[in-house]
């Protein structure tokens, strides 16, 4: 599957657009790594366990979108976003979404 943030895949052209595709998850760490995370807040620097976390929620909503575009057949995906929304305390909601399209 092809996955890009253009609006057309280079050397390629889009010969039918099947519609939007969307995958998405709500990630949240334990309380220890909250206690942690708190605690290099206080003090700054990268608040490396909500990196992690996030990154791991883009990849999940990735194939989540992925496997959407696979059932309707698709070629490629293309216009790919990314959304982030704090849904609770230490929780974050991570959405892909982007065309699902057939190349020629």
């Amino acid at each position: 599957m092809i996955v890009v943030s253009t609006d057309f895949v280079p050397g390629k052209e889009v010969k039918e657009a099947l519609g939007l595709v969307r995958g998405n998850t709500i990630q949240a760490k334990n309380i220890g790594k909250d206690i942690v995370a708190g605690f290099r807040q206080v003090v700054g620097g990268e608040i490396k366990e909500y990196t992690e976390m996030l990154s791991e929620a883009r990849e999940i909503a990735l194939k989540r979108m992925i496997e959407k575009a696979e059932k309707l057949g698709a070629d490629a995906v293309i216009n790919v976003r990314f959304m982030t929304s704090t849904v609770m305390a230490s929780a974050a909601e991570i959405l892909a979404y982007g065309t699902a399209v057939k190349l020629r």
